[in-house]
């Protein structure tokens, strides 16, 4: 249980990272890990950590960043090589939230760093421990290990926007100058380029082309030149050619409107040629095309389009097959409906009935109770009235009952009909107790139709009968023994 305290040491400095899974708080050990806590501060306030993705996520294990180059190849530290571990006995891998150095063995330590996800004991007194994420960022820390994550590579991996330094413990850390090497480039001199007509068999001939080319260039500086300005040949000038105009024809206005109409119909017959041209090399396709067998039987006609007009059959077929579908189950749910409807119509048909027999008792009631007197010297005389009307009812049913049943018990025997009970017969019973005398015994030897038979065959009187000896366990007769 002792693992369930809190051991860890008092922190004391704190730097916000912001990334794209939102703000992580990381509070700092700086009085245990100075060392790795000054290189991370560091870095920090210099924007080292600017842009650099989190490269190496395992899920349940840690998170990995803090590498420039974004493969776990990369990274230095403020002291121009790596800085030795620091372990501490207050401070182990026992939760997730724990910030600590990344390295690739003992005292191998730069700028990369991971997060814990989880408890991870076996990377105790391997790697430092110099940080926690408090507060609830540990949650947004958390959602490093989301998303598509193939051989401990995210394949959208999140990254660092900006770092904060919210308490710095360290009053004399500086953020580095570092000067940048601006590499001047050297302007390579142009040597001018020495012409030595003296190597050459026609030097001389060199030559003189060459101050004859300088002439003109200086001549015509800014000029566009042409082979009349250069060349020295009587055939060629520099004279713009004019055409020779030629002297204009009087004719008859009339001739010039016949030839202006002969003209556009020719131009008009040349149109519809040529339009009508490239539809007599097309074959027109037919609406409907024939298949023409040949000696197998197999091969049809190809034409251009067949493939589409047989898609579009295609799928016209299935449009219709799909009409005919949404019209059978439509016809299904409207009959169903239809029958739904006529058993709701029965059902309400039988409510009705019962709440009509319902209510015409009810009204029946109602005007019986109407007519009973109010509370009082009338209503006493009324309920007297009622139990004399009562045993006089007593009285005469039973004469009427005796005179029923003989004529309903004649009239039976006739015709073979069962007597029916009318709703007054009850008036007519008689009611009879049981007697109260005592029940006399019952004589063994009277025999009737509650007479019970016992049968035992080891009485002496069976086997007398059986013809048994009454005395001995034997079985043999007694005329045997006499």
């Amino acid at each position: 249980m002792s693992n369930v305290y809190i051991l860890e040491p008092p922190t004391s400095g704190k730097v916000l990272l912001k990334t794209t899974v939102g703000d992580i708080d990381i509070e700092l050990w700086a009085k245990e890990t100075p060392k790795a806590c000054r290189n991370f501060i560091q870095l920090c306030l210099e924007g080292y950590y600017n842009n650099l993705t989190f490269h190496r996520i395992v899920k349940g294990f840690i998170a990995q960043g803090g590498d420039p180059n974004g493969d776990g190849t990369g990274g230095d530290s403020i002291y121009g090589e790596p800085f030795k571990d620091e372990f501490h006995q207050r401070l182990k891998f026992t939760r997730r939230g724990l910030v600590a150095m990344a390295n690739a063995g003992k005292d191998d330590n730069g700028s990369q760093f991971f997060f814990t996800l989880g408890p991870t004991p076996e990377l105790q007194n391997k790697h430092t421990i110099f940080g926690k994420i408090s507060g609830e960022t540990v949650f947004n820390m958390l959602k490093l290990e989301e998303g598509l994550i193939e051989d401990e590579t995210p394949s959208y991996p999140h990254r660092i926007t900006k770092t904060e330094v919210l308490h710095n413990p360290f009053t004399d850390m500086v953020p580095r100058i570092i000067k940048s090497e601006v590499k001047e480039k050297k302007k390579k001199e142009k040597k001018a380029g020495v012409k030595n007509f003296k190597l050459l068999s026609f030097g001389a001939e060199a030559e003189e082309d060459e101050e004859e080319s300088s002439r003109q260039n200086q001549k015509f500086t800014g000029k566009g030149k042409s082979t009349h300005d250069v060349l020295d040949d009587p055939s060629l000038s520099s004279q713009t050619e004019v055409a020779a105009e030629e002297p204009e024809t009087i004719a008859n206005p009339d001739d010039q409107l016949e030839s202006i109409r002969k003209k556009l119909q020719a131009a008009k017959d040349s149109k519809a040629k040529n339009l009508k041209r490239p539809f007599k090399s097309i074959e027109t396709k037919p609406k409907n095309p024939e298949i023409i067998d040949d000696e197998d039987g197999d091969l049809e006609e190809y034409y251009l389009g067949k493939d589409s007009q047989i898609e579009k059959q295609k799928k016209m077929k299935a449009i219709k097959d799909e009409i005919q579908s949404i019209k059978k189950d439509y016809h299904k749910n409207k009959l169903k409906k239809e029958e739904e409807k006529t058993e709701e119509q029965k059902e309400e048909q039988v409510k009705s009935e019962v709440v009509k027999v319902y209510k015409e008792e009810y009204d029946s009631y109602k005007a019986k109770k109407q007519q009973l007197p109010k509370k009082g010297k009338d209503r006493e005389q009324f309920t007297l009235a009622l139990l004399d009307k009562f045993k006089v009812k007593l009285h005469t049913a039973k004469e009427k009952e005796q005179s029923k049943t003989e004529e309903a018990a004649a009239e039976a025997v006739t015709a073979d009909v069962a007597v029916e009970d009318d709703e007054e017969s009850w008036l007519s019973h008689n009611l009879k107790f049981d007697d109260g005398d005592p029940i006399l015994a019952k004589d063994a030897n009277t025999k009737d139709d509650d007479w019970f038979e016992i049968y035992d065959p080891r009485h002496p009187l069976t086997k007398r009968r059986r013809g048994e000896a009454v005395g001995g366990g034997g079985g043999g007769s007694s005329k045997g023994k006499n």
